[in-house]
């Protein structure tokens, strides 16, 4: 238990497994499950989608938009965490969210504005006054701008810290100017210095500038995003902030993850029974139409866009092929690359089994039944995949960038140190020299390539660790914010 409990809400527009498009769904969904298990009061709030079918009413109230109001209908739900209860709360407003989707609407700087403004006005109708609040990516980016502006002389609001994680950079919720009305503001915060950002409204930039902390999902991104080649346009302001910007790796689940019970695999095995996992193997080969038998399998869970270096990969496939590895490929994406792994798929049907879509059960069937898990992005925040991957024995081949570069390390042959296999360039030939050396340790030193598998299983990459560094985040963020707040009424 620890010393001082904390009061911690979480907000994020997706929050596993109510609601999932991405990474950052898994670490709303568990994150807050380590919080609980240390002893802090931990809440999330995300809103609630039509696909959302649960949730207990509780309350409605006014939110104040640009020249009118609307209704914020609060439910609740809960995730469980062992016999612990987490309380979910879900904004629901049936303009704003009762839709097919959760993402990529004409309106959505209007619906995240509301969802903000809504976050900090259920609380005080839950009676519940939170220490800190974690905001996520920019669709929850504007609770420290708020807090900050509308909410500044009001002491119920003025103690509450805030910390905002950028999972992606690259997505930064951009909008017109006029959205400044939207938000109830003048034209003083269209400047560089506030909002402003080439033209445009950024939601993103606007937590950034007024959070009281920021933080990403890697120590190496958090350096790579103050650079220009990373940064998408704010590496100046990320800079000027650099003294308040954290790397945070994420965990994953041991839970949901773990070999030994997942439901979803062939076999269960841990690592005092590894050979069991070539019976996932030789399942998942047969079930994809592969041949059964030794040819090193690669993996693949992955969206199909140029970030996660699918381009790479394109350009040395026929190479691949050489090699005489088969290839299982789940995910969706760019149009040109659908068509082209289908189209590689027909040539290569005795090597290439492809799944194009969003299939959580074959993602688990992957991960457990490949030999290697091919990831060479172009950047990548944190990444999960390469976690799991480890978690289940399955050797990843990563870029070494961002989140990869922190949890893979290259194997040492002689030392019989390393989880996986690595490279730096962002070139065809340096990853399909990877694959080659990858390869040839599986065929020609078995030894070798089952202690690689045993390092991989005994990494931890859980929650444990890195929740006791958002706590020791949180609580600087909270005392950042109450010195801040002394020295204003000092003034």
């Amino acid at each position: 238990m620890p010393k001082k409990p904390l009061k911690i809400l979480i907000a994020a527009a997706e929050v596993a497994p109510f609601a999932k498009t991405g990474g950052l769904a898994d670490v709303a969904g568990s994150l807050p499950k380590a919080l609980a298990k240390m002893g802090h009061d931990v809440r999330i709030v995300m809103p609630k989608y039509k696909q959302i079918m649960e949730g207990d009413y509780l309350v409605d109230y006014p939110v104040e938009m640009d020249h009118h109001v609307e209704s914020g209908i609060l439910k609740k739900t809960r995730l469980y965490s062992g016999t612990t209860e987490i309380p979910v709360y879900l904004i629901d407003n049936h303009q704003y969210f009762y839709r097919d989707g959760i993402y990529c609407f004409p309106d959505e700087a209007e619906r995240f504005n509301f969802f903000n403004k809504a976050i900090l006005g259920m609380l005080p109708r839950i009676g519940w006054q939170p220490h800190l609040i974690h905001c996520n990516d920019w669709q929850s980016a504007l609770v420290p701008l708020i807090l900050r502006t509308k909410h500044a002389d009001d002491p119920y609001y003025q103690t509450m810290g805030t910390l905002l994680t950028i999972h992606n950079l690259q997505y930064q919720g951009l909008f017109p100017r006029q959205t400044l009305t939207l938000l109830g503001l003048g034209d003083e915060y269209f400047t560089p210095e506030r909002l402003e950002f080439y033209g445009q409204i950024n939601f993103m930039k606007a937590g950034i500038v007024y959070a009281d902390l920021i933080s990403t999902v890697s120590k190496q991104y958090a350096l790579e995003i103050q650079t220009s080649e990373y940064g998408e346009r704010l590496d100046g302001l990320l800079r000027k902030r650099a003294q308040d910007l954290y790397g945070i790796v994420n965990g994953i689940d041991y839970e949901e993850y773990n070999p030994e019970t997942d439901k979803h695999i062939y076999q269960n095995y841990s690592l005092e029974t590894l050979d069991r996992k070539k019976e996932n193997k030789l399942r998942l080969q047969q079930d994809m139409g592969l041949p059964p038998g030794p040819a090193p399998l690669l993996g693949m869970v992955s969206r199909l866009v140029d970030q996660k270096g699918i381009d790479l990969i394109s350009g040395i496939f026929e190479q691949l092929m050489d090699l005489g590895i088969q290839l299982v490929l789940l995910g969706s994406g760019d149009d040109h690359y659908q068509k082209l792994f289908a189209e590689l798929k027909m040539k290569h049907h005795n090597q290439v089994a492809i799944y194009l879509g969003f299939n959580p059960d074959l993602a688990q069937k992957i991960y457990a039944g490949a030999d290697m898990f091919l990831m060479p992005s172009r950047f990548e925040p944190c990444g999960l995949s390469q976690l799991i991957s480890l978690r289940y024995g399955t050797v990843p081949i990563v870029r070494e960038v961002g989140g990869l570069a922190d949890t893979i390390e290259n194997y040492d042959e002689v030392k019989g140190k390393g989880n996986g296999f690595s490279f730096k360039p962002y070139e065809t030939g340096a990853l399909i020299d990877t694959v080659r050396r990858a390869v040839a340790l599986y065929q020609n030193q078995p030894n070798q390539w089952r202690q690689l598998m045993v390092n991989a299983m005994k990494c931890d990459f859980s929650w444990n660790k890195s929740a006791q560094e958002y706590v020791m985040l949180y609580e600087k963020a909270i005392h950042q914010n109450l010195a801040t707040l002394y020295r204003m009424k000092e003034a």
